[in-house]
């Protein structure tokens, strides 16, 4: 990809995406690293349907790791896989209290050793909570990249992740990463894209192209 292209995409975005961040509501840090162990392959919104209930009842993370399984899973049964988030969540809260103080770890390492926690969480909670330059690869910036021409359209995440780092300036992770989903999820969408409105579309590498 050239300078020029590069250049193009970073303005456009920052055009239409100035300053987009999470959309997941969260008051403490533990609760951002739970809503994005929820997060995976559901919605924000729907994930803040539920926290909103489950950080209101359970305010602590002693109260999350002595909380009824049931409970857990009641209050998040309409998300996916609601069984071994409620599972991971109270293990999480567990290890967090008895391994790390309570305090949600910087260091990426340290992060996956919590149940849940893949490298796309951990690559959230390291910027979000810490402002550490990282790129996370979900749904949408898995899609969005490979439409852009960072990437091939049949590379893997870890392939997608490893030239987003090559190819986004450092400084840039943060901020892109974020302008990546906000795209994805209300322009680049995955069934109907607004390729119409989007001033991008010469660059598209998508064979079908909703124009």
């Amino acid at each position: 990809m050239t300078k020029n292209k590069l250049e193009l995409i970073f303005n456009y975005l920052d055009e239409i995406l100035p300053n987009v961040g999470t959309e997941l509501h969260y008051s403490k840090d533990y609760e951002l690293l739970f809503a994005v162990i929820l997060s995976a392959q559901t919605t924000d919104v729907a994930v803040n349907k539920v926290t909103n209930v489950l950080f209101s009842k359970f305010k602590t993370l002693e109260e999350l790791s002595e909380a009824p399984i049931e409970e857990i899973e009641n209050i998040i049964k309409s998300i996916g896989l609601f069984r071994n988030k409620a599972k991971n969540i109270k293990e999480s809260a567990k290890i967090l209290l008895l391994k790390f103080n309570g305090v949600i770890p910087s260091k990426k390492e340290d992060l996956l050793t919590l149940p849940g926690v893949g490298v796309k969480t951990a690559n959230v909670v390291r910027a979000e909570l810490f402002k550490i330059p990282e790129i996370a690869v979900d749904t949408h910036v898995f899609r969005v990249a490979k439409r852009l021409g960072f990437a091939q359209l049949s590379a893997k995440i870890e392939d997608v992740e490893q030239l987003l780092r090559k190819k986004i300036p450092v400084e840039r992770y943060i901020l892109t990463h974020h302008q990546f989903i906000h795209f994805g999820r209300y322009v680049c969408l995955a069934r109907n894209p607004k390729c119409k409105d989007c001033k991008l579309i010469s660059l598209c590498k998508e064979p079908k192209k909703n124009i």
